[in-house]
């Protein structure tokens, strides 16, 4: 099973600073740009948590 970097919010939904912060933890572990993000959303389309896989595969499980 791959690595994953997750990232929730600190409240029920994340902000625009958290969803910043998440991509600047990808980058600086050297996740590729045209990898795919998964998200976790709530019922209202708001972001819940966010993850990436690290290293070389882009899978998720």
């Amino acid at each position: 099973m791959p690595k994953m970097l997750k990232l929730s919010g600190e409240s029920k939904d994340m902000t625009l600073d958290e969803i910043e912060t998440f991509v600047k933890l990808a980058r600086s572990a050297d996740v590729p740009g045209d990898r795919p993000v998964y998200a976790e959303v709530s019922t209202s389309g708001k972001i819940k948590q966010l993850e990436i896989p690290l290293g070389e595969s882009s899978e998720r499980y």
